[in-house]
């Protein structure tokens, strides 16, 4: 007899579930790596991409030294990043015109690094730093961008443009840097030594000269590389006026070697809070460039997971050539659109570009002053900050100002990241705050019954409140002291289909509340809360502490019906006799 055939049906494992699993996996991978269609339109695009590379590599030649030496490390350092992570974060990256290099917002972060630990510890950090943000893109982190309020953005933005401003003080002044991890207290210090006599008016012509240019150029025609302009301007008048200022100095002719940098494994632990500063930091900035590239380039929106691993890559590759790291820029990613980019092409030149000025123009390069890449920076640090965006939020609301405020403050006086934490705090706060608010029992009229039926009820010592927004631990106290005074009343009904929200702390308030109106002899009646709410209710054992189980309802009228019978047997049943 043959055997009968198993149910296909039965709980196995078939081969197939191995095959989807793994086709699941590759195309998980695949959308995180590049792909042809990053190319898509090239053939008629590539013209404007390759114009656009290399405009926007004229215009992050000056940024890049600027920043390189802002950074703590050198001019070389600065370019060897703007290179390699433009590089790497334009292939592998997830926006289609993002440029990538060193940032005002990574000097802030990392002249405390160097202060601290050596010029050494920045390439491990910036090491590990990008194998966390490959990792944050491999998880799929890059969507929570959207949970930081706009007011915490500003605050920052703003903070860290008065800290590049004050960080150019000592060479704007031509005084030494004094010590000092502050920059504000550094700058005033500066500003002292300045005043004192130790200053240099070469070096503050230089600034006025940079600054004159950058501002003025745009507004004869704003298609010439105004900071470039001002940087040969100004090295022409040093070198013609023997000006005795400090100079770039030599610059290598040709790429670093790449090789992994020394550190010593027992003082990682001591740099976990540095890694995870850049990390944060790198993640959130090109996040947010990209963001903006959107809305500029009309080329279609950036995949934030990828543009994580993108930047993540380049991070992890940029300290084996002694670069610094690196964020998607969001000066240069403008640039970038605004010059007609719309492939990763043109970020590419832009890098292209960058290499031939290491090998051909590095002699030309080391003549540039120190005090006209300050120039440089003063002007982007007035630039970062959107006037316009900071009065909007303002004006929007007194938290939102006091977030930005705040934010700002902390900034300047502390760190970026604690800037960040404390902001992400108040915004929290604040916003808690004002749910908080909305989220009291509104005391109401029944519905779908006539003015006498409704007289009746009153008469009947009935009443309903309906119980909107938020029940959670920042609107108990709120909710406690509303439904506690209630008097003169019999029978209270509770309707809970509009509560939107509800925690463990709120439904043990309403347990609460529950005792002690059944206590004062007032029978509790709940109506109809959602199944989500009314499994917590349960859990806390909030509908335990009805009189009886009954006392739950899915139909008002039958609430109502119920209601009336308590109300006419009068204030003198105790609760452990209604049913």
């Amino acid at each position: 007899m043959s055997q009968p055939e198993e149910p296909t049906s039965r709980p196995m494992v078939r081969p197939s579930d191995g095959i989807r699993t793994g086709r699941s996996f590759w195309s998980w991978l695949g959308e995180l790596l590049p792909q042809r269609s990053d190319y898509d339109g090239l053939s008629t695009s590539w013209r404007g991409d390759i114009v656009a590379g290399f405009t926007v590599g004229v215009v992050a030649l000056p940024l890049a030294l600027a920043f390189g030496i802002a950074s703590g490390l050198s001019a070389q350092a600065g370019l060897v990043t703007a290179i390699i992570a433009g590089l790497v974060a334009a292939v592998f990256g997830g926006s289609s015109v993002q440029v990538s290099g060193p940032t005002g917002a990574m000097t802030v972060v990392l002249v405390p690094i160097v202060a601290r630990h050596g010029v050494e510890a920045v390439f491990v950090v910036g090491l590990l730093a990008g194998t966390v943000i490959v990792a944050a893109g491999a998880a799929k982190f890059g969507r929570y961008l959207a949970f930081i309020p706009w007011p915490v953005i500003e605050g920052f933005t703003l903070g860290i443009a008065v800290i590049i401003f004050l960080q150019q003080v000592p060479a704007a002044l031509g005084v030494p840097k004094p010590e000092g991890e502050n920059t504000a207290a550094v700058a005033v210090r500066a500003l002292g030594e300045a005043i004192g006599g130790g200053g240099m008016w070469w070096a503050f012509g230089l600034v006025a000269l940079v600054v004159a240019i950058m501002v003025g150029v745009p507004r004869i025609h704003r298609g010439i590389p105004a900071s470039l302009l001002a940087v040969v301007a100004a090295t022409i008048v040093a070198r013609l006026g023997g000006a005795d200022v400090g100079v770039i100095g030599a610059l290598p002719s040709s790429l670093p070697t790449p090789s992994l940098p020394a550190f010593d494994p027992g003082v990682v632990s001591d740099l976990f809070g540095a890694v995870l500063a850049v990390a944060a930091l790198a993640a959130l900035e090109s996040l947010l460039s990209a963001k903006v590239a959107d809305g500029m380039a009309g080329v279609g929106r950036h995949d934030p997971n990828r543009e994580l691993i993108g930047q993540g890559l380049a991070n992890m590759i940029v300290p084996l050539f002694g670069g610094v790291p690196a964020t998607g820029a969001i000066a240069r990613t403008a640039v970038n659109v605004k010059a007609g980019a719309h492939t990763r092409v043109a970020s590419i030149v832009h890098s292209l570009v960058l290499i031939a000025v290491v090998f051909v123009g590095s002699g030309l390069v080391a003549e540039i002053p120190l005090a006209a890449l300050a120039g440089v920076l003063i002007v982007t640090a007035v630039r970062m900050v959107d006037v316009g965006n900071v009065a909007t939020v303002v004006r929007a609301t007194r938290s939102d100002g006091v977030i930005l405020a705040v934010t700002a403050v902390v900034t300047v006086g502390f760190d970026l990241i604690l800037a960040v934490q404390v902001g992400m705090a108040a915004a929290a706060v604040l916003a808690l705050r004002q749910l908080a608010r909305t989220s009291v029992p509104v005391a109401e009229p029944l519905p779908l019954l006539d003015a006498d039926t409704a007289s009746a009820l009153r008469a009947e010592h009935i009443v309903s409140y309906r119980l909107d927004g938020a029940l959670f631990f920042g609107a108990v106290q709120r909710f406690l002291g509303e439904l506690a005074s209630i008097d003169e009343v019999r029978v209270v009904i509770l309707r809970l289909p509009e509560l939107q929200m509800l925690d463990a702390t709120g439904a043990q308030a309403l347990g609460e509340i529950i005792d002690e109106l059944e206590r004062r002899n007032v029978t509790v009646l709940l109506k109809g809360p959602r199944p989500e709410h009314l499994r917590i209710l349960q859990e806390v054992g909030a509908i335990d502490r009805l009189a009886h189980e009954k006392h739950l309802f899915d139909d008002l009228d039958e609430a109502i019906a119920h209601a009336r019978i308590h109300a006419e047997r009068g204030a003198g049943v105790t609760s452990h006799e209604r049913t």
